[in-house]
């Protein structure tokens, strides 16, 4: 697991290390670091450009100049604010034969040292216009220049880096938006951090968490996951969510609705039946996708949310406990709830996002006293206890319509294997994300491509 600390601890930890060592060490540890990584980028050319802004970003970037030009680099540098640029960065960069200049020109890498952690909001119209002629690839300091450090919200102009070097910890940002490849360098940050303010699972630890068959189980101790799913009109939500379901663990999955003849022809290893009042027990619901938000729905829902287990509501049932908030009466209080809401969906819930995506997670998580679920590119999910996972996919490739109700079927056939529902969700939408990767090939996929990828999916993070 990949540990991420939001700015203002990570100030108040450099603050307390630069108290206890020589001023300007830690400094130029992380200028070293961005040197290193500028010449394995540079693969033998030997052309650098600086785009340097105030303070200490852009002194680490004069800093890494500095190195640069003693491994014979020839590094030039714009000044966005000379009279703000970092003073003894500044005298060593020209010690060296650093050259300021107004314009970068033809150079075979960019180093954004424009600004850093303490920023808010994009570039300015002159750092922007500077950017905007870029032409070689750009290795950021600390996180790419108009990208906020701690949601990872692009409001206006901001740098695309190939690799972001970061110093003493990974920061929201890394997880939150595109920062490249990132390099983590050690300054000594460590015995400052306590446990990080978000958490981001690795492929490893998904595979070492997903539940599998042991000597003593049989299909009743692994899990039986029911699915209240589907229609007349949405049959393929039931099918999809079902399916997912069954493929994820090798215990048991009970679908009951409209549905049930569809799901029955598809997957033969479904219990099915036309009404949730004949399903039998489950250990998990998943309940929503292509339900329906009528009457009949509603009573659906409640009967899920009366049963006392875990639950994963999705798509209508989201939609019918924002037009209905009296539905959430029918749960007990201690009842884990998931909800997988898209952005939409959770402004018919609980208002709008906003940029903050984290923000807006942990206030719908606290409300509902749920775990939340906010579905996009990357994925964020909060716990009422305040824990916070995130998933970035490396593609958008799960962006196409079923792909939610697989993701349904995966989280809660991992609530009837019994994990911990925060753990449930973030493995569930890593897998997911990994089977949509693996599908694709490069190329636009259906759900059910997605869907059939879960087996394959599961095997490579199991082996990893």
């Amino acid at each position: 697991m990949r540990g991420l600390w939001t700015t203002a601890r990570v100030r108040a930890a450099e603050e307390r290390v630069m108290a206890r060592v020589p001023a300007g060490s830690l400094m130029r540890r992380a200028a070293f670091g961005v040197a290193t990584a500028a010449l394995e980028l540079l693969g033998g050319k030997r052309r650098v450009g600086l785009l340097v802004g105030a303070g200490n970003n852009g002194g680490d970037a004069l800093w890494a100049g500095y190195y640069l030009r003693r491994r014979g680099v020839a590094v030039r540098a714009v000044l966005l604010a000379p009279e703000k640029a970092h003073a003894e960065g500044l005298a060593a960069f020209r010690r060296v034969g650093g050259r300021v200049v107004d314009r970068l020109g033809e150079v075979d890498l960019v180093v954004d040292g424009i600004v850093g952690l303490s920023a808010r909001g994009p570039l300015r119209p002159d750092a922007a216009e500077h950017v905007a002629h870029l032409d070689a690839p750009v290795l950021a300091v600390d996180l790419p220049s108009g990208i906020d450090p701690d949601t990872g919200a692009i409001t206006g102009p901001a740098v695309r880096a190939a690799m972001t070097v970061t110093f003493g910890c990974l920061k929201p940002v890394h997880a939150l938006a595109d920062c490249g490849e990132v390099r983590l360098v050690d300054i000594g940050l460590g015995p400052e951090l306590a446990g990080p303010d978000l958490a981001e699972l690795d492929d490893a630890e998904v595979g070492a968490h997903w539940p599998v068959p042991g000597p003593q189980d049989d299909k009743y101790t692994q899990g039986v996951t029911g699915v209240a799913a589907g229609s007349a009109t949405y049959p393929g939500a039931a099918v999809l969510a079902t399916g997912a379901a069954l493929l994820a663990t090798s215990g048991m999955v009970r679908y009951a609705g409209a549905a049930a003849d569809g799901v029955r022809a598809r997957w033969p290893e479904a219990i099915c039946t036309g009404s949730i009042t004949d399903a039998g027990r489950v250990q998990a619901w998943v309940a929503g996708p292509g339900l329906g938000t009528g009457l009949s729905a509603e009573a659906v829902l409640r009967t899920v949310l009366e049963a006392g287990v875990p639950v994963c509501l999705d798509a209508d049932a989201i939609t019918m406990l924002a037009n209905n908030p009296d539905l959430w009466d029918a749960r007990d209080p201690d009842t884990p709830v998931v909800l997988t809401p898209h952005d939409r969906e959770y402004e018919r819930l609980a208002g709008e996002v906003g940029h903050d995506r984290v923000a807006a997670a942990r206030r719908a998580a606290e409300k509902f006293r749920a775990v939340v679920l906010l579905k996009g590119h990357v994925t964020v999910v909060a716990g009422p206890d305040g824990r916070v996972l995130v998933n970035r996919a490396s593609g958008s490739w799960a962006a196409t319509a079923g792909s939610g109700d697989v993701l349904s079927g995966l989280i809660g056939a991992l609530l009837a294997a019994r994990l911990d529902p925060v753990l449930a969700a973030g493995c569930a939408a890593r897998l997911h994300a990994v089977a949509a990767e693996r599908a694709s090939g490069g190329a636009p996929i259906p759900a059910s491509a997605l869907l059939a990828a879960v087996p394959d999916a599961i095997r490579a993070l199991r082996s990893g």
